[in-house]
């Protein structure tokens, strides 16, 4: 799809299932997501991805090490399926295997992604959400220039009253906040 100084950004391929079953049952990457996918649910989500990039022309693509073509886990855009107060609405997201957290991959990957959607897409506004005790993924979304208020925060409405992982925070983003020329 494109690609960024150190990451290519591409669909999915045959070849990613393997790597994306792994991914999802690091218990401490799926540490702020309510479980482990077993294979089923994480085959079941890439056809949901692919569907998504069917419909929508866009989508959470494969993140991959420009040298070594390596499957590092995904990035991109994405519509939410929950109903809350900022929705409908286009967010950014991603998921890293944790030999690449640290090295600024996610937020040159969500960069990436943010100028494709705000000069591709010409869509007018970005969000990004994550519970709020998930430090690392509010720390790139601050490193983007995303903001939030706490107004904003909210219960994600698809976990149970009383989950650790319910309460969310919001962060938004506009093409001006990033600073990306008027194209």
């Amino acid at each position: 799809m494109f690609e960024t100084k150190r990451l290519v950004l591409r669909q999915w391929q045959s070849s990613d299932y393997e790597p994306f079953v792994a991914l999802n049952a690091d218990p401490e990457v799926m540490r702020y997501f309510p479980k482990v996918l077993s294979r089923l649910e994480s085959n079941g989500m890439i056809e949901r991805i692919k569907e998504h990039q069917t419909k929508h022309g866009f989508g959470l693509w494969v993140l991959e090490h420009q040298q070594t073509r390596q499957f590092m886990g995904f990035i991109g855009l994405n519509i939410p399926t929950f109903q809350a107060h900022f929705t409908p609405t286009v967010e950014v997201g991603w998921r890293l295997a944790q030999p690449f957290w640290g090295h600024g991959y996610a937020t040159e990957g969500a960069r990436a992604s943010l100028d494709y959607g705000f000069n591709t897409l010409r869509l007018p506004e970005i969000v990004s959400f994550t519970a709020t005790i998930n430090h690392r993924s509010i720390a790139v979304m601050q490193r983007l220039g995303m903001t939030t208020d706490v107004t904003e925060n909210f219960d994600h409405p698809k976990l149970p009253l009383g989950h650790a992982l319910r309460p969310h925070v919001l962060y938004r983003i506009s093409k001006n906040q990033l600073g990306l020329p008027e194209s």
